[in-house]
């Protein structure tokens, strides 16, 4: 036998009259709640809104009542407190490259009398147009007599050309007052560089010279290639970086400018190479970090970061650089660049290559650190800034590593001559690290180094500092964790 089940609340039969309202008056609620376009997990914040028809609705309808909430983007990454403080301490430093570039701003690197000496010379462009073979002995192209002795590389190099075929090149200016003038050059068979018709050369012009003796190929016409090269580049750049890339690339041409027109002149200026290095590089700081990852508390984290690294590359190279006696003098280009512009100091000058070459790789490692432990934060907003560093030196470690190696390599890579030389001579370890040509190498190196390893800690512990300390404001949590609760049960009836 089964019992008849009656609702709970029987239908209320429907008032007859003017006054009357349609429907039973029941209101039965739910409450979605649809959050939209905060990713699972993370904190977004927003605001909520509920509203529920209470009371009848159209015909025997009944009253819905039901909430949701709409995402407007991440919060903010730091409160207002701590940008400020951020501001109170970029602000002034900003302030001071500003001034800095406007005191020591060239207006151009000053003239001087050409040498004609390596790169201090008159050139222009040519297109070699014929190429004719012939043999070296009629031309005399050695110009010395072989012979015989093979011991020594004079002898050998006469033999070889005095046996073999040379090459007469005819040369046409394409560029300048001479544009149209041919002359010949003599290619012997043991020069490393051969020309051949049609090749695009650059050629060297002295004056004082005799006539038929004042253009000689100096060196091969690569332009083409390398704009080709550089275009590919900054293609990928864009495909791969799209609107960062972009940016990426703006800053880097940027920093050429400021290579160009602010370092460079300024130090043939006359001007003291460390603090011309030291301003030129903030501001490559300042406007690359902030250009490609925009102006926020991470990006001026990563910047103070970058800061401090510099200022301790900074005082290690001077320290070991003046300990070590290095005068920076070590090669036919520094020293004509010192025959020129007596008054530069090449010491310093040793310094200022040691922090530009370093700012680069400074920025990758610091805006890495402190990226990490934004998303350490943002994974889990309840670690304190310990365990935030902790998890952000275990990321820096893997990086250093990786970085320090590159570094080395690099700059291996660049002496590798050199220390093929020193192999050649079969000298020592100790012989080859003390000469100064491998010191100064060593010791860029070395500080370079340096200066990266502690950018791991510092930067990981100013971004830790950073976004633990920062507590949002009950009203922001509030709005942004909180649902309406929709309303439920019996729905009253509208007053009218």
């Amino acid at each position: 036998m089964t019992t008849p089940q009656h609702p709970p609340f029987p239908p209320r039969r429907p008032r007859r009259g003017p006054n009357a309202e349609e429907g039973d008056g029941r209101a039965t609620g739910h409450a979605p709640a649809a959050a939209h376009g905060a990713p699972e997990g993370r904190p977004e914040a927003g605001h909520g809104h509920g509203h529920g028809a209470e009371g009848g609705g159209q015909g025997a309808g009944g009253g819905h009542g039901h909430s949701h909430t709409h995402s407007h983007g991440p919060a903010a990454p730091v409160s207002r407190h701590l940008r400020k403080v951020i501001a109170a301490v970029l602000i002034p430093f900003a302030a001071a490259v500003v001034v800095g570039l406007a005191v020591l701003w060239p207006g151009g690197a000053p003239s001087h009398e050409r040498t004609g000496v390596g790169f201090d010379r008159q050139t222009q462009e040519a297109t070699v147009t014929k190429v004719v073979a012939l043999s070296c002995q009629s031309v005399n192209a050695s110009g010395a007599t072989p012979t015989g002795d093979t011991s020594t590389a004079e002898g050998s190099s006469a033999v070889q050309q005095a046996k073999g075929e040379c090459k007469r090149a005819t040369i046409r200016v394409d560029t300048g007052d001479d544009k149209g003038r041919t002359f010949n050059e003599i290619v012997q068979p043991d020069q490393s560089r051969q020309l051949h018709e049609g090749q695009k050369v650059v050629v060297a012009y002295e004056p004082s010279a005799p006539e038929d003796l004042q253009y000689s190929v100096t060196d091969i016409n690569r332009r083409l290639p390398l704009a080709l090269l550089a275009g590919i580049f900054a293609l990928a750049v864009v495909v791969v970086g799209r609107l960062r890339g972009l940016m990426a690339l703006v800053s880097l041409a940027i920093s050429f400018l400021l290579l160009n027109f602010f370092i460079l002149p300024a130090i043939l200026q006359g001007s003291n190479p460390l603090v011309v290095a030291v301003i030129g590089s903030s501001a490559i700081m300042l406007i690359a970090l902030y250009l490609c990852h925009g102006l926020s508390a991470r990006t001026s984290v990563a910047v103070l970061g970058t800061l401090i690294s510099l200022l301790l590359i900074g005082v290690l190279g001077s320290l070991f650089i003046g300990w070590a006696a290095l005068t920076g003098n070590t090669d036919d280009n520094t020293g004509l660049i010192h025959g020129l512009y007596p008054s530069i100091d090449m010491s310093g000058l040793l310094l200022a290559g040691v922090i530009i070459g370093s700012l680069g790789v400074l920025d990758d490692v610091t805006v890495t650190q402190t990226s990490a432990v934004w998303e350490l934060h943002e994974a889990n907003p309840t670690m304190g800034w310990r365990g935030l560093y902790r998890a952000g030196i275990r990321i820096g470690r893997d990086h250093i590593a990786s970085v320090v190696n590159t570094l080395v390599l690099a700059y291996a890579g660049a002496a590798l001559p050199l220390l093929l030389l020193f192999s050649i001579a079969q000298s020592g370890v100790g012989t080859v690290a003390n000469s100064e040509l491998v010191a100064e190498e060593i010791v860029r190196t070395l500080v370079g180094s340096i200066g990266l390893v502690a950018s791991v800690p510092v930067t990981t512990a100013l971004a830790a500092l950073v976004v633990s300390a920062d507590r949002p404001a009950p009203a922001e949590g509030a709005a942004a964790g909180t649902r309406t609760p929709a309303r439920g049960g019996r729905g009253r009836r509208r007053k009218r």
